[in-house]
């Protein structure tokens, strides 16, 4: 097994001074040197051929000595030395000081193609930044993380990817609900890739503790090897850096909003610097259409990361950025002006969004009308999203409004919840939506196959995930593989797999692992 590694990050910005590995505060390091703890009896679970391959390695590669023992953490590769970030962050609004990779080790960067990649195991032991907690994971979270991760990236959503789920042969303690109740659960070891793991947190560290010149050296050295194309000097050079994160960040919500992705924990140590999802906890798809729900039970009262309010918590985010940032700029008027243009400018990507979504390419002024109702029906009763939309591109030109319900209404959980009031709101909906599409010049053939470009058919539903965690957690990884297939091809109607395109089942409705989840891992 071949890698061209390479070791910028480590061989530019600062490090810790010491190597000692316990929680403690780290001042004036980029990063702590660390190495995975070795697991007992690693084995591979899943592997993705194409990010191996997008990393120069092959499917031989996959089955070797050498990749079970670097991607477990067993061996380090030769001429690297793993190492965990330091960064800051907001937790569920409060400023929460120093956190860093707690349970994350970054292994190397790795160049092919002219693409570079960092890898990361999520999972293999303590590191400087692990707090109060040991730096593992397990079997259920890490299953979640691997599906997840591959899921979005074909969904076409900004994502870290997953190259490699493994078994460590330990066992790990974790209260899964935080309830008192403690289990043991199999470890297990997830490897990411992405161009870094850089987040807002790290530029939020240096600023808080006003060391200026370490967070000048992180944002120079983030912006040369990540950001090329920004070719300004001095202050304007950061503030292009902001204005393209920015950015990156809004078309990832749209994203988000488009699929009907809710991902949890949104605290500014979770927001990737390339706008790109990152940490994959208590996420979640919207089954029924509620802009209220959030799947973390620690978000469970005040509902601050629920999915109608992603869009405000990026923006949210962004001004933590702003304000780390701004000690490079000194003027906080550039800065505000690019945040004030955020909130116009999601709303009129979110408006073209759900003008794809509905099949609309003419771009008419009562669209936003048309929109903003159809997504307040949504909500008079439990109506699938995924299904929904997909089913609606199957509404034809010159359906009645009867017929048109009869196609979508099998989104709909319980059809007896249809009164005549909420019957007739979507009888003049559909009215409206059919001379909407009468006006537009496509035909039903050409409008069905680009809705269903963008109208995924399959997602990776909670109760999927737990169907498959419950699987391997008897050593049956069959399911994984099965739904590691069935969401490459999100998109493709795959007939044989028909029994996936379905509302969630009443058994999922409040069980564990399919309508809430923990930040437990």
């Amino acid at each position: 097994m071949k890698l061209h590694t390479q070791n910028n990050f480590t061989a530019e910005l600062p490090a810790d001074t010491s190597e000692i590995n316990v929680p403690r505060q780290v001042e004036g390091a980029c990063f702590s040197f660390v190495e995975p703890k070795k697991p007992t009896n690693p084995s591979l679970i899943h592997a993705s051929v194409e990010v191996a391959n997008s990393l120069g390695l092959s499917e031989e590669d996959i089955l070797s000595e050498d990749f079970l023992n670097t991607f477990s953490g067993n061996t380090v590769y030769p001429e690297t030395k793993p190492y965990a970030l330091a960064y800051a962050g907001h937790q569920f609004g409060n400023w929460a000081g120093q956190l860093g990779d707690g349970r994350a080790i970054n292994l190397t960067e790795v160049v092919h193609n002219d693409k570079l990649s960092t890898l990361q195991l999520k999972g293999a032991g303590p590191t400087p930044y692990s707090r109060t907690a040991d730096g593992f994971a397990v079997l259920r979270s890490s299953i979640r993380e691997h599906l997840c991760a591959e899921a979005m990236h074909y969904l076409g959503v900004p994502t870290t990817r997953s190259l490699s789920l493994m078994l460590s042969g330990d066992e790990v303690l974790r209260d899964i609900l935080y309830n008192g109740n403690p289990a043991y659960e199999k470890g297990a070891i997830v490897c990411r890739v992405a161009p870094s793991f850089i987040r807002f947190g790290n530029f939020e560290l240096f600023s808080s503790r006003k060391d200026h010149a370490t967070l000048q050296l992180l944002t120079d050295y983030t912006i040369k090897h990540h950001f090329p194309e920004i070719k300004s000097e001095g202050v304007d050079k950061y503030l292009d850096f902001f204005q393209t994160v920015a950015q990156t960040t809004l078309e990832m919500i749209v994203h988000w909003q488009r699929v009907g992705f809710v991902h949890g924990v949104m605290n500014t140590d979770n927001m990737s610097i390339h706008g790109i999802t990152i940490d994959y906890g208590p996420y979640g798809w919207l089954e029924d259409y509620d802009p209220n729900w959030t799947p973390n039970t620690t978000d469970r009262q005040y509902k601050r990361y629920r999915f109608g309010n992603q869009p405000d918590i990026a923006l949210w985010n962004l001004y933590q950025l702003a304000n780390a940032l701004y000690p490079l700029i000194n003027d906080a008027k550039p800065l505000e002006t690019i945040l004030n243009a955020f909130g116009a400018d999601y709303q009129k990507e979110y408006l073209n969004m759900m003008r794809n979504k509905l099949g609309l390419k003419i771009s008419k002024d009562e669209d936003a009308i048309l929109i903003e109702s159809l997504t307040e029906l949504l909500q008079l009763i439990e109506t699938d999203m995924t299904i929904f939309f997909r089913n609606l591109s199957s509404v034809k030109k010159e359906d009645s409004t009867e017929i048109a319900l009869d196609t979508i209404k099998e989104a709909f959980y319980n059809e007896k919840d249809l009164n005549e009031s909420i019957l007739g709101k979507w009888y003049t909906w559909l009215e409206h939506y059919s001379d909407r599409i009468n006006e537009e010049s496509l035909n039903d053939v050409e409008r069905k196959e680009q809705m269903n470009a963008i109208n995924p058919k399959y997602v990776l539903r909670n109760y999927m995930a737990q169907l498959c965690i419950d699987a391997a957690d008897k050593g049956d990884y069959s399911l994984l593989n099965e739904l590691f297939e069935l969401l490459k091809k999100p998109y493709d109607e795959q007939p044989d797999s028909q029994k996936w395109f379905a509302k969630r089942p009443d058994w999922a409705r409040d069980k564990v692992g399919c309508s809430m989840l923990s930040c437990s891992s």
